[in-house]
């Protein structure tokens, strides 16, 4: 299936060019119009690749296909998947969501799980791929959440290792939020790690129970994140030893984010990914990243940083060092 997919290269004479090719799953229907009664816009999911461009990191995009709904189906309930798909949703739920479900919105919902997981497919052949979309922790089994309709970690996960791609699989989530959904969804499974490092104060305020969770406190800077992170991040790679890491990799810890209440710099963010890579390729793992939360009123800033995080994790992972 690899060998089918649509490929778009943009190369550049720049220094990182010897370095790094950054593996991008994008779909022209990532990007979607702000549904009506919600202030959540899909614009970003497009702002980013311009970002990439702009950047001139050379990257090639694939695209993905939708995920067939028998996946989503083994890891959603299939009432709730039905709604989705028909575009009755009802409102309650689609308040928990924070946004109505159209049919555009329905169709997105479908082709970001099949993204993260061709991203993490890809991930196995390179080294590492992002998913230009995805990170949708908050989805329950019969519900979305807080932006999220379908769980894209969960459903990739549990197909890589349904299909024997993967036998053990860590979801390293560094979002400011923690990862209650993908808790709940893969919860007592010993193929699947979930580590969740996020604001303790933040939402969800309900936590779910992660394999591990580490919540830290409102304001928590650089030094004291890199200090949790690299106490706990290394044992559990060395004593899981996942066969791939899916990575979200949301930058709304960062100290200007607009719902985060963590406080890390552009520098901190750039230690983070870089650390998380570093570790994953010493120890051969493939990596591979969703984008997962960012927000604030200037959009091109927050698609600079998240495409700025898929160019580190690809310089990295590309470093022979």
């Amino acid at each position: 299936m690899l060998d089918q997919i649509a490929q778009s290269p943009h190369r550049s004479n720049s220094k990182i060019a010897e370095k790094m090719m950054l593996h991008v799953v994008h779909h022209p229907a990532y990007v979607s119009p702000a549904t009506a009664g919600s202030s959540f816009r899909f614009d970003k999911y497009g702002l980013v690749m311009e970002a990439l461009t702009m950047a001139a990191a050379p990257f090639t995009v694939h695209e993905p296909a939708p995920m067939p709904r028998a996946w989503i189906e083994a890891v959603h309930d299939p009432d709730y998947v039905e709604q989705v798909a028909t575009q009755t949703v009802p409102p309650e739920k689609e308040r928990r969501i924070g946004f109505p479900v159209t049919a555009r919105v329905a169709r997105r919902s479908m082709l970001s799980p099949g993204g993260t997981w061709l991203a993490a497919r890809l991930a196995m052949r390179h080294g590492y791929a992002a998913n230009a979309a995805g990170g949708s922790h908050h989805a329950l089994p019969g519900s979305g959440a807080g932006y999220c309709v379908f769980n894209d970690l969960a459903i990739a996960a549990n197909r890589l290792i349904a299909e024997g791609d993967a036998r053990r699989i860590l979801i390293l989530d560094l979002d400011v939020h923690q990862g209650d959904g993908t808790a709940v969804l893969t919860g007592g499974r010993g193929d699947i790690f979930t580590l969740s490092i996020h604001a303790d104060r933040n939402f969800p305020v309900r936590k779910a129970r992660s394999t591990l969770d580490i919540g830290l406190p409102d304001g928590t800077g650089d030094e004291a994140y890199m200090d949790a992170l690299m106490k706990v991040m290394p044992p559990v790679l060395d004593d899981f030893r996942p066969d791939l890491i899916l990575y979200q990799a949301g930058v709304d810890p960062h100290e200007e984010d607009r719902l985060g209440r963590l406080a890390l710099s552009d520098a901190g963010l750039d230690r983070r990914d870089r650390a998380v890579m570093r570790a994953a390729r010493r120890r051969g793992i493939p990596l591979a990243s969703t984008m997962g939360g960012g927000y604030g009123e200037d959009r091109m800033a927050i698609a600079r940083r998240h495409a700025d995080c898929m160019i580190r994790l690809a310089e990295e992972a590309g470093d022979g060092r």
